[in-house]
């Protein structure tokens, strides 16, 4: 008695493209400059008590790196130059330690009124107003620089992000484990990295977005004592001076 043969096998059909695929081929940067732009107008709203010499002195050095990189470079790609991902990587750092400048003179004016930082010796100290803005100014352009570094630093920069041979994330993002959620393709923009520095700042922790890799746990780490510091001794002092 003959056996009927099973059926043939359908033929394999494409693999699914994971949810982090490619970016469309560049990635726009005027949103990353924007950003700066935003972190040089809070810088200049910090007392002069807090920046290195007058508080225009900074955004000044970081708008004269900041035009040229903007007028030549548009988008960030694949075939971009190895310069300008390290001028990129450079600004983010100045804006960075211009901030960790003002947070460690803030909180070395609060502890030890009348020292300043270095050669800077500024003797007052802050009123509570002036303490209040300036925790605030602080605590924003944090999340500014820290959605900066992110955006920077995923799975190689935003160039490296529009190669399909990208290395594997290092933020897990929540169309990642949910594709059907997310178009196809879907890559994070700059708002996705900063949502997740806002978030993490605001909680202390993360929260919809978990970092995979050493470095992002650390960077996120860092941000939030950071962002605890500001707010739990600065912000806690400045209502203890106005009450």
């Amino acid at each position: 008695m003959r056996t009927a043969s099973p059926p043939p096998a359908a033929p394999p059909g494409p693999e699914p493209s994971p949810a982090w695929g490619a970016c469309a081929a560049r990635e726009p940067h005027w949103p990353a400059a924007l950003a700066i732009v935003a972190t040089m107008g809070l810088y200049l709203a910090l007392p002069n008590k807090l920046t290195l010499g007058p508080n225009w002195l900074i955004p000044a050095l970081e708008a004269a790196v900041l035009v040229p990189l903007t007028i030549t470079v548009r988008h960030r790609h694949p075939g971009e130059s190895p310069l300008v991902r390290k001028v990129a990587l450079g600004l983010v750092g100045l804006v960075s330690l211009a901030n960790a400048l003002a947070l460690q003179q803030l909180v070395r004016l609060l502890l030890h009124p009348g020292k300043g930082l270095g050669l800077l010796r500024v003797h007052g100290s802050l009123n509570g107003r002036e303490l209040i803005v300036s925790a605030i100014m602080i605590w924003l352009t944090n999340v500014v620089v820290f959605g900066l570094w992110y955006w920077e630093l995923d799975r190689g920069g935003p160039a490296a992000r529009c190669r399909l041979d990208h290395r594997e994330p290092d933020f897990l993002f929540p169309q990642m484990t949910t594709p059907e959620a997310a178009p196809p393709g879907w890559t994070p923009s700059f708002l996705d990295y900063l949502y997740v520095s806002f978030t993490n700042s605001a909680a202390f922790s993360p929260t919809d977005t978990m970092p995979l890799t050493a470095w992002a746990k650390g960077l996120m780490l860092v941000q939030s004592l950071v962002s605890l510091l500001t707010v739990a001794l600065v912000a806690a002092r400045a209502v203890n001076i106005l009450s």
